[in-house]
């Protein structure tokens, strides 16, 4: 009895670091990024000795991935599939606001990672893995019919920059940052 109690506990207590690091992982993405956090500084925020920190991640790619899916797992992109039966004109407003709701709860940590993705190998390979077919899907369902110049305007839309610069840097309301949106792709079309 006193044996599987023991094994127990230290699971428990193996799980409570793993999560430590993780979440000192995310803390760090966040605000320095992923292409800068070393495993120093992630071993020093989890209040863990390097050696910890190895025997649960060996490489930063293993750390990666547990940071990134747990990411994803508390605040999941929103599934394109549920705007399907809607007029292009809403499928747009119902799609662009989702995603723009997404990014300004993610903020901080969008904006590290896929700043670093543009140089950190390792970073862009996360991004792929776990935004690529979330990316790929919102441009199918909501590019839907469009025309080539829609589908650009589409394609800027859905970026975390036109996001940002529309609504942390020009002030508007996420209903407006949606609603201007919509207006530029739909324009000069007869899309509804």
């Amino acid at each position: 009895m006193t044996r599987t109690y023991t094994l127990r506990r230290r699971a428990e207590h193996q799980a409570e670091t793993r999560r430590r690091i993780v979440e000192a992982a995310i803390d760090l993405h966040s605000s320095v990024g992923p292409a800068l956090t070393t495993f120093s500084m992630v071993a020093e925020r989890a209040g863990v000795q390097r050696h910890t920190l190895y025997a649960h991640f060996p490489d930063e790619r293993s750390l990666y991935l547990a940071c990134s899916g747990l990411s994803v797992e508390r605040d999941p992109l929103p599934d394109a599939e549920a705007w399907r039966g809607l007029t292009p004109r809403e499928r747009l407003r119902v799609g662009l606001r989702a995603i723009y709701d997404w990014y300004d709860r993610n903020a901080d940590l969008a904006a590290c990672v896929l700043r670093d993705a543009e140089y950190h190998a390792l970073t862009k390979e996360m991004v792929e893995l776990r935004f690529g077919a979330r990316m790929a899907a919102y441009h199918e369902v909501l590019g839907a019919k469009l025309s080539t110049k829609q589908r650009a305007v589409l394609h800027l839309a859905l970026s975390f920059s036109a996001w940002r610069a529309l609504v942390r840097e020009s002030g508007l309301k996420q209903k407006a940052a949606v609603e201007a949106m919509v207006k530029a792709i739909s324009r000069d079309a007869d899309y509804d």
